[in-house]
């Protein structure tokens, strides 16, 4: 199998040119006859990928048609991500990965960054004991202990049928001969690129052209020394990251400029594989990423809330169906500032948090006719109940083995630091800790003492890879970057389906509702009626209308076949069969 990755390798970028000669494909993408577009999804038989990027996602589905099996098309898309979409596909950050195998096993592997050894409570402070953004975001402070490379090889070597070392060859070729800049890339570059790359020379000489212009749609980039990297990463295995030549590439860059990530802390890292916290909504088992994730346990605590309301009566989107939805959110992320962190250094109550019993209480509070202010929401009184810049994307093969994987650099482009010459992008995970209790970070999140900053833990995070099983069977694979809002982003997917009956390419592209508890706001897509906005003032609602939410890659299956969509807010995004 390596030798016919080996042989192939202009394949990926052959494929590359023709995909973007295609143009975008989100929303006009004929898959086996299927024409996908923003209420239809793609349909193929035998396995599907659905991913933030088309080069990646035709990689995903090549290796699904080779013979390998979800696990191995995810690790083979999460590295061709790497190259691609550096914005958040990486091997400089970490994530989290969601697998159910056909054998009926769920699990989750736990490959988060963690803080470097000599990282400190107060590190993120200024002289007058306020957070400085700038240490905890740009600097090279910002960066925890990469997990990224640790966790595919776990998955690889548990999980799948194939070498990482095969899977790593399509996004070598890719860094090495180049791929042309897709729309989305170009645009972030502009947007965001300026802001954190050009201060970093290795970051500028990768990303910009002379007079630090940066690439143009269509234009191939070529990461020779990324290239490099994955090359080694491919012929030694993990030790070359967190042992050898990478190492030492991480640890000189930290050490002339004042960053604590050392190659100790390298050698000492370590994905972990976690239950999954699991919950059940209206006959369906639904099941998500565990702590140091916040996610899936507030998924399921949100379900739990809403099953106690006819939602579907209340319609999809309606005012009153917002409005349960919003309150129910709010109890949920004041939970969240208090009781979540790293589960391997505090005790996180999963129990009472996902209890039913719990959840019904606070349903009870919900007033259908006011919303009670967040001022008013403390997190709950747990004891009777004990017993977060980001990309994802979905894989079903065959044989019944699904996986959903978030992982992220943290904002656009992590730190925007490139260590030395490894032409790897450094994360900026520690901005997820809680640089001051109290205090929000980028995503406005507030934590508490559960989420300090210390050596060797985790940081909290959104990030919500969810699989939903019917009967024991695999029936949605999804997730979704955005930060504070992929929490909320994932549950509407999972809501519209399950509960207002929406095929996957409907639930993806219905406008999206958000309340993290504070701002005192709900934000909401444009979509939504002004009839329906003013019902919600009525209500006692902030409304603002903001930007789109998320980008969530799914797929359904049904006993036809695999229904996949790719999200519309994308421009660059496909799902993809065969």
């Amino acid at each position: 199998m390596a030798e016919i990755f080996k042989k192939s390798g202009m394949r990926y970028l052959l494929v590359a040119l023709l995909l973007f000669w295609q143009g975008s494909v989100a929303a006009q993408v004929v898959s086996y006859g299927v024409e996908e577009d923003i209420f239809h999804p793609v349909y193929a038989k035998n396995g599907m990928v659905a991913s933030v990027n088309s080069i990646a996602t035709r990689v995903g589905v090549d290796v699904l048609e080779r013979g390998g099996n979800a696990v191995d098309a995810a690790v083979a898309v999460g590295y061709v991500l790497a190259v691609t979409h550096p914005q958040a596909g990486n091997i400089g950050g970490g994530g989290f990965m969601l697998l159910r195998t056909k054998d009926g096993k769920t699990t989750a592997i736990d490959f988060r960054e963690m803080a470097p050894s000599k990282a400190s409570r107060d590190m993120f402070l200024d002289e007058k004991g306020n957070a400085d953004s700038k240490k905890s975001l740009t600097s090279h402070l910002a960066s925890g202990v990469p997990g990224t490379v640790a966790g595919f090889a776990m998955a690889t070597e548990k999980y799948g049928t194939m070498p990482m070392s095969d899977l790593i060859q399509p996004a070598l070729a890719l860094a090495k001969d180049g791929f042309p800049v897709n729309q989305t890339l170009a645009d972030d570059l502009v947007q965001y690129g300026r802001e954190v790359l050009l201060n970093n020379d290795h970051s500028r000489a990768i990303f910009f052209k002379s007079g630090d212009v940066p690439w143009s749609k269509g234009e191939i980039l070529i990461q020779t020394d990324l290239a490099a990297s994955l090359d080694l990463i491919a012929k030694q295995g993990v030790d070359a990251f967190y042992k050898g030549p990478i190492a030492d590439q991480i640890a000189n860059e930290m050490e002339k400029n004042g960053g604590l990530i050392t190659k100790a802390d390298l050698a000492a890292y370590k994905a972990v594989e976690r239950q999954p916290v699991s919950g059940t909504y209206r006959g369906y088992e639904v099941y998500s990423m565990p702590a140091p994730s916040s996610g899936g346990i507030h998924i399921i605590q949100i379900l739990n809330i809403l099953e106690n309301f006819d939602l579907k009566s209340m319609g999809q989107n309606s005012a009153d169906a917002i409005h349960v939805m919003s309150e129910a959110m709010k109890f949920a992320y004041a939970d969240r500032s208090e009781y979540l962190g790293d589960p391997d250094f505090v005790t996180v109550p999963v129990g009472a948090l996902t209890s039913k019993e719990y959840a019904k209480s606070l349903a009870a509070k919900i007033d259908m006719n006011k919303a009670r202010p967040s001022s008013e929401i403390r997190p709950g009184k747990l004891a009777p109940y004990e017993s977060d810049q980001t990309t994802h994307y979905s894989v079903v093969d065959s044989q019944g083995n699904a996986v959903a994987v978030t992982y992220t650099l943290n904002t656009n482009f992590g730190s925007g630091i490139v260590a030395g010459s490894s032409g790897i992008l450094l994360n900026n995970q520690m901005d997820d800790f809680s640089a001051k209790p109290g205090v929000p970070n980028v995503y406005g999140l507030i934590g508490g003492e559960a989420n300090a900053v210390q050596a060797g833990k985790r940081p909290l995070s959104s990030m919500s890879p969810t699989i939903v099983t019917k009967d024991g069977q695999v029936f949605l694979a999804t997730g979704s970057p955005g930060g504070s809002r992929i929490i909320t982003t994932v549950l509407q997917i999972v809501l519209n389906t399950l509960e207002f009956n929406m095929n996957i390419a409907e639930a993806t592209n219905a406008p999206r509702i958000h309340h993290q508890w504070l701002p005192e706001e709900i934000r909401i897509e444009k979509g939504i009626s002004p009839d329906t906005i003013r019902l919600l003032e009525k209500k006692g609602h902030k409304v603002s209308v903001k930007p789109t939410m998320g980008s969530t890659q799914s797929i359904v299956v049904t006993p036809e076949g695999l229904f996949g969509a790719a999200d519309p807010r994308t421009k660059d995004a496909l799902a993809a069969g065969y």
